[in-house]
């Protein structure tokens, strides 16, 4: 049977129907109005690791999309008290990597709850095993090379939402939703029915930023399903420009690409060894395709390897491209990878 993805008639229809994708103007470290009370602003990944943020203005309070590390967390909150004296009441965590969420002490010393979908407990549970009394894990570890998170703490979000919770003042409605597995296991959207605006985290990014190894990749292509079907006119993702709907369409046509290609591996019973042989002609091939290249980038030998196991595949000889990846995003976002080998240690520049 043949396992290949693909996006249906109507879906190839619609695809070809769409334009290329039209960025909303921004800049690194701007604050961008993208509607009337709704703001983004573009983190600086390659200088200090920051994710991209947003926030909403109410009647009364502001909503804030996404913790930042402390530093990010600290870049932002002048920002938004320039253009609104609303006070910063909820800080909106997509999911639990540190530079979505590490910020959240920041927000909740000036009044501010961390919220988030109930999977990013449990994330924080598996790889946060220090504040839950067990072995040092990832914020230990990023404390080591980034002042900023040395000099803070880990804060869990507080108020958690297993589908969905809203925050509605009767002119702005935002629906903060969980569609599914994808970059983790507890990623969750912000969504704005009216204006027809949404917040990704890092289910959906503009550029090379897909780090695999804490989500899984046929899930992933199914919740940007379940993203496109909302019908946003504006995306705002993890990391990079804002883009229109055709972002989502983007993402998951990258995913749908890579893992057809990879299942051709399988269905022809290549081994670990020449699947990994495999990987910088798949990389070429991805790359002729002007909608999705810019997705490929230094984890795509990772990403290959995710989700060759995924298919039912094992790990490439000698297991070392998804160590890359990691340290791939750990380099990006400034931390220190445990057990890092010698010769090999990320610190923060």
């Amino acid at each position: 049977m043949d396992k290949r993805i693909a996006l249906g008639a109507a879906g190839v229809a619609a695809a070809a129907a769409l334009c290329w994708l039209r960025p909303v103007a921004s800049e690194v470290n701007q604050v961008t109005q993208v509607s009337p009370g709704v703001y983004f602003h573009e983190g600086d990944l390659h200088g200090h690791g920051h994710c991209n943020n947003g926030w909403i203005v109410f009647d009364d309070y502001v909503l804030v999309v996404d913790a930042n590390f402390p530093s990010g967390a600290q870049v932002v909150i002048p920002k938004i008290r320039a253009v609104t004296e609303q006070p910063i009441r909820f800080a909106f965590d997509t999911h639990h990597h540190g530079d979505h969420a590490y910020g959240n002490q920041v927000w909740d010393d000036i009044g501010a709850i961390p919220v988030a979908h109930t999977g990013v407990i449990a994330e924080m549970k598996k790889y946060e095993t220090g504040y839950y009394g067990g072995k040092p894990g990832r914020w230990e570890d990023t404390a080591k090379t980034r002042p900023d998170v040395a000099a803070s703490r880990l804060k869990p979000p507080t108020l958690l939402f297993p589908k969905e919770m809203v925050f509605d003042d009767g002119k702005r409605r935002v629906e903060l939703r969980y569609l599914g597995v994808a970059h983790t296991h507890g990623d969750g959207f912000a969504w704005m029915p009216k204006e027809k605006i949404l917040f990704t985290g890092d289910a959906c990014v503009n550029g090379p930023f897909n780090y695999v190894g804490d989500g899984d990749v046929g899930q992933w292509i199914r919740t940007l399903e379940a993203a496109k079907k909302l019908g946003a006119k504006t995306v705002v993702p993890g990391h990079g420009a804002v883009g229109d709907g055709s972002l989502l369409e983007d993402q998951q046509r990258y995913f749908i690409e890579l893992r057809n290609r990879v299942q051709l591996l399988l269905d022809g019973h290549k081994s670990p060894s020449e699947a990994q042989a495999a990987v910088e002609g798949i990389r070429a091939e991805l790359l002729k395709n002007s909608r999705i290249k810019r997705y490929v980038g230094d984890m795509f030998p990772a990403q290959v390897e995710k989700v060759y196991v995924e298919l039912g595949g094992m790990p490439f000889p000698p297991r070392v491209s998804a160590r890359k990846a990691r340290q791939e995003h750990a380099h990006t976002h400034h931390l220190k990878l445990r057990g890092a080998p010698a010769g090999h240690r990320l610190v923060r520049k």
